[in-house]
């Protein structure tokens, strides 16, 4: 399962290698150098994190990321820019950031900043994710305990059910599921019966089918 990032940012050469060393990490990225066609893009994608340059064409970053946040999208967000100013860092973290990189910067930091910004948005600085009915999931060994017995799952069993946790009261469509762990078309019966053969191994509520939009962990 890869992480899905919306990286915008205007300049080429830097843009690219961004780019370059997050697919590298194993990260899904997709690039735009124009806040309205990262806006755009929103509707058509779920991203689990943005990257984001203020001074671009179309919508700037604060703009963007202001009008996402009035949208209800709460998706984790890295500001990257060379603007220094205290109040410009002010207007960032009003706008909904999480960080606040300054350009320019050490691909490493990036690493390290998107590493943090992703536990602690998804995971509260937690080592374990406690569900009902008994079930938690330790991050550090990706082990699932159902009443301090491991129940053992397949890569792609893995695969869906760190997608319902990351995502963890929204509902998840199969083409989700489709691009994230597959990346290519499959056939949504398939996608199902691997579903199914997880939520057989788990207590009953703990996921849930939304006839017709998909499966959710509330």
């Amino acid at each position: 399962m890869k992480m899905r990032i919306l990286l915008l940012e205007d300049d080429y050469v830097l843009c690219t290698s961004i780019e370059e060393f997050l697919i590298e990490l194993g990260y899904s990225v997709d690039t735009f150098g124009n806040g309205n066609d990262a806006y755009d893009a929103t509707y058509d994608n779920r991203y689990d994190i943005a990257l984001l340059d203020v001074n671009v064409p179309g919508l700037n970053g604060f703009e963007l990321l202001k009008t996402l946040r009035k949208e209800n999208n709460n998706m984790p967000a890295i500001f990257m820019t060379s603007m220094t100013h205290v109040n410009s860092m002010e207007e960032g973290y009003e706008s909904g950031c999480c960080d606040y990189i300054r350009k320019p910067f050490d691909l490493s930091e990036l690493e390290l900043r998107l590493t943090y910004a992703c536990k602690s948005f998804y995971y509260k600085n937690a080592n374990e994710v406690v569900l009902d009915e008994g079930l938690i999931y330790n991050l550090e060994q990706n082990t699932l305990i159902h009443n301090n017995k491991e129940i053992l799952l397949s890569k792609t069993e893995q695969d869906i059910f760190l997608i319902l946790l990351k995502r963890r009261n929204q509902v998840v469509s199969l083409s989700t599921f489709e691009d994230e762990i597959w990346g290519k078309y499959v056939d949504p019966a398939n996608i199902r019966v691997q579903i199914n053969n997880l939520r057989k191994k788990l207590p009953n509520s703990v996921i849930k089918n939304r006839r017709g939009l998909g499966y959710i962990i509330e």
